[in-house]
């Protein structure tokens, strides 16, 4: 027996398309292991020193400025690092090099304390460089940095400004960043009429239990007097999310007629993806001659072999300081001895 087909149903009238909402910016998953130190600045503060010398590498007692950040960062468990450089920067490659010769010689006097010295830079991590064409300003030295960090969150960490090897500031960024995803910025508290030198927070809580940390709700870069929203300055030590590199491409030049990390960071804060940790400890920023000053003194004091014998002259220098033109920066002992 045949059996007749159903009759076909009339085709459905199809639903219209739902309206295409773009999905809100996700902070990527994954643990920190690489980093990124911008190092392609002039230095014209410190000229004429640093006409043919690169900045970050005049030295601070006796390791040039810019492998104490190295050192953070390894201590911190970043062993890929990319150094973003200039033109005239030859000399920082050669310094995280071997020097074959200079090794040669001091194994061969049995000199292994300044062998060790010569070879520590070289064994810190696997450092990486490449040039910056274009001084574009930070952001761009950043964007620089899109093909070697991929899709894999990093930390940014500024050449010439120095966090005192004391401090964990940069375990406790990656610390926040593991909780909350998204980016980190450092934060530190200044008095009003500096903010103007730096990028500025506006700032929330963050949550309960967590004093150092905050939501950064917005960013101005080098606020005007009387325009900053807070007293919170953006230094240079950032744990960022690879979701900067998009808004870096489609940044337009900023202040300075640069592209500024501040306006990138500004558009992920309004996404709620950005956090502060407020730091309170020993920062220098050795691109500044009086702050290199201090640096110089902080850090020889602190050092077991320099401290002692330095601070004792040091009291000494202070105390007998009479600025008179004859024996201005002389102690007392120093003139008679002179005479």
């Amino acid at each position: 027996m045949i059996v007749p087909h159903a009759a076909a149903a009339p085709a459905a009238t199809p639903a219209p398309a739902p309206a295409v909402v773009p999905a809100p910016a996700r902070a990527t998953a994954g643990p920190v292991r690489k980093a990124v130190v911008p190092a392609a600045g002039l230095g014209t503060r410190f000229l004429p020193a640093t006409k043919a010398t690169p900045k970050e590498m005049l030295p601070v007692v006796d390791k040039p400025a810019i492998q104490y950040v190295v050192e953070e960062a390894a201590a911190a468990g970043l062993d890929d690092i990319l150094m973003v450089t200039g033109r005239h920067k030859r000399a920082i490659e050669d310094h995280f090099d071997h020097a074959f010769e200079l090794e040669q010689a001091l194994a061969a006097k049995g000199d292994t304390v300044r062998l060790d010295a010569v070879r520590a830079p070289a064994r810190l991590a696997d450092i990486h460089h490449i040039r910056q064409g274009d001084p574009l300003g930070l952001g761009h030295a950043v964007l620089c940095a899109r093909h070697h960090v991929g899709d894999q969150p990093f930390a940014v960490l500024l050449g010439d400004d120095l966090i005192d090897p004391r401090e964990t500031l940069l375990s406790r960024m990656l610390d926040v960043r593991d909780r909350y995803a998204g980016s980190v910025v450092a934060l530190m508290e200044v008095e009003p009429e500096l903010i103007g030198r730096y990028g500025c927070a506006a700032v929330e809580p963050a949550g309960e239990g967590e004093e150092d940390v905050v939501r950064v709700t917005g960013l101005v870069e080098k606020p005007a007097p009387g325009q900053a929203p807070s007293r919170y300055a953006v230094i240079g030590r950032y744990v960022l999310d690879p979701a900067v590199f998009g808004v870096l491409e489609r940044t337009p030049p900023g202040r300075g007629g640069e592209i500024q990390l501040t306006d990138a960071l500004r558009e992920l804060a309004a996404a709620g993806t950005v956090h502060g940790v407020v730091f309170g400890g020993l920062r220098y920023d050795t691109g500044d001659k009086a702050d290199y000053l201090r640096t110089v003194v902080r850090l020889a004091c602190a050092r077991p072999d320099l401290g002692p014998a330095f601070a004792r002259w040091l009291r000494e220098f202070v105390a007998d300081l009479d600025g008179d033109s004859n024996g201005a920066g002389a102690t007392a002992r120093e003139r008679r001895r002179a005479a």
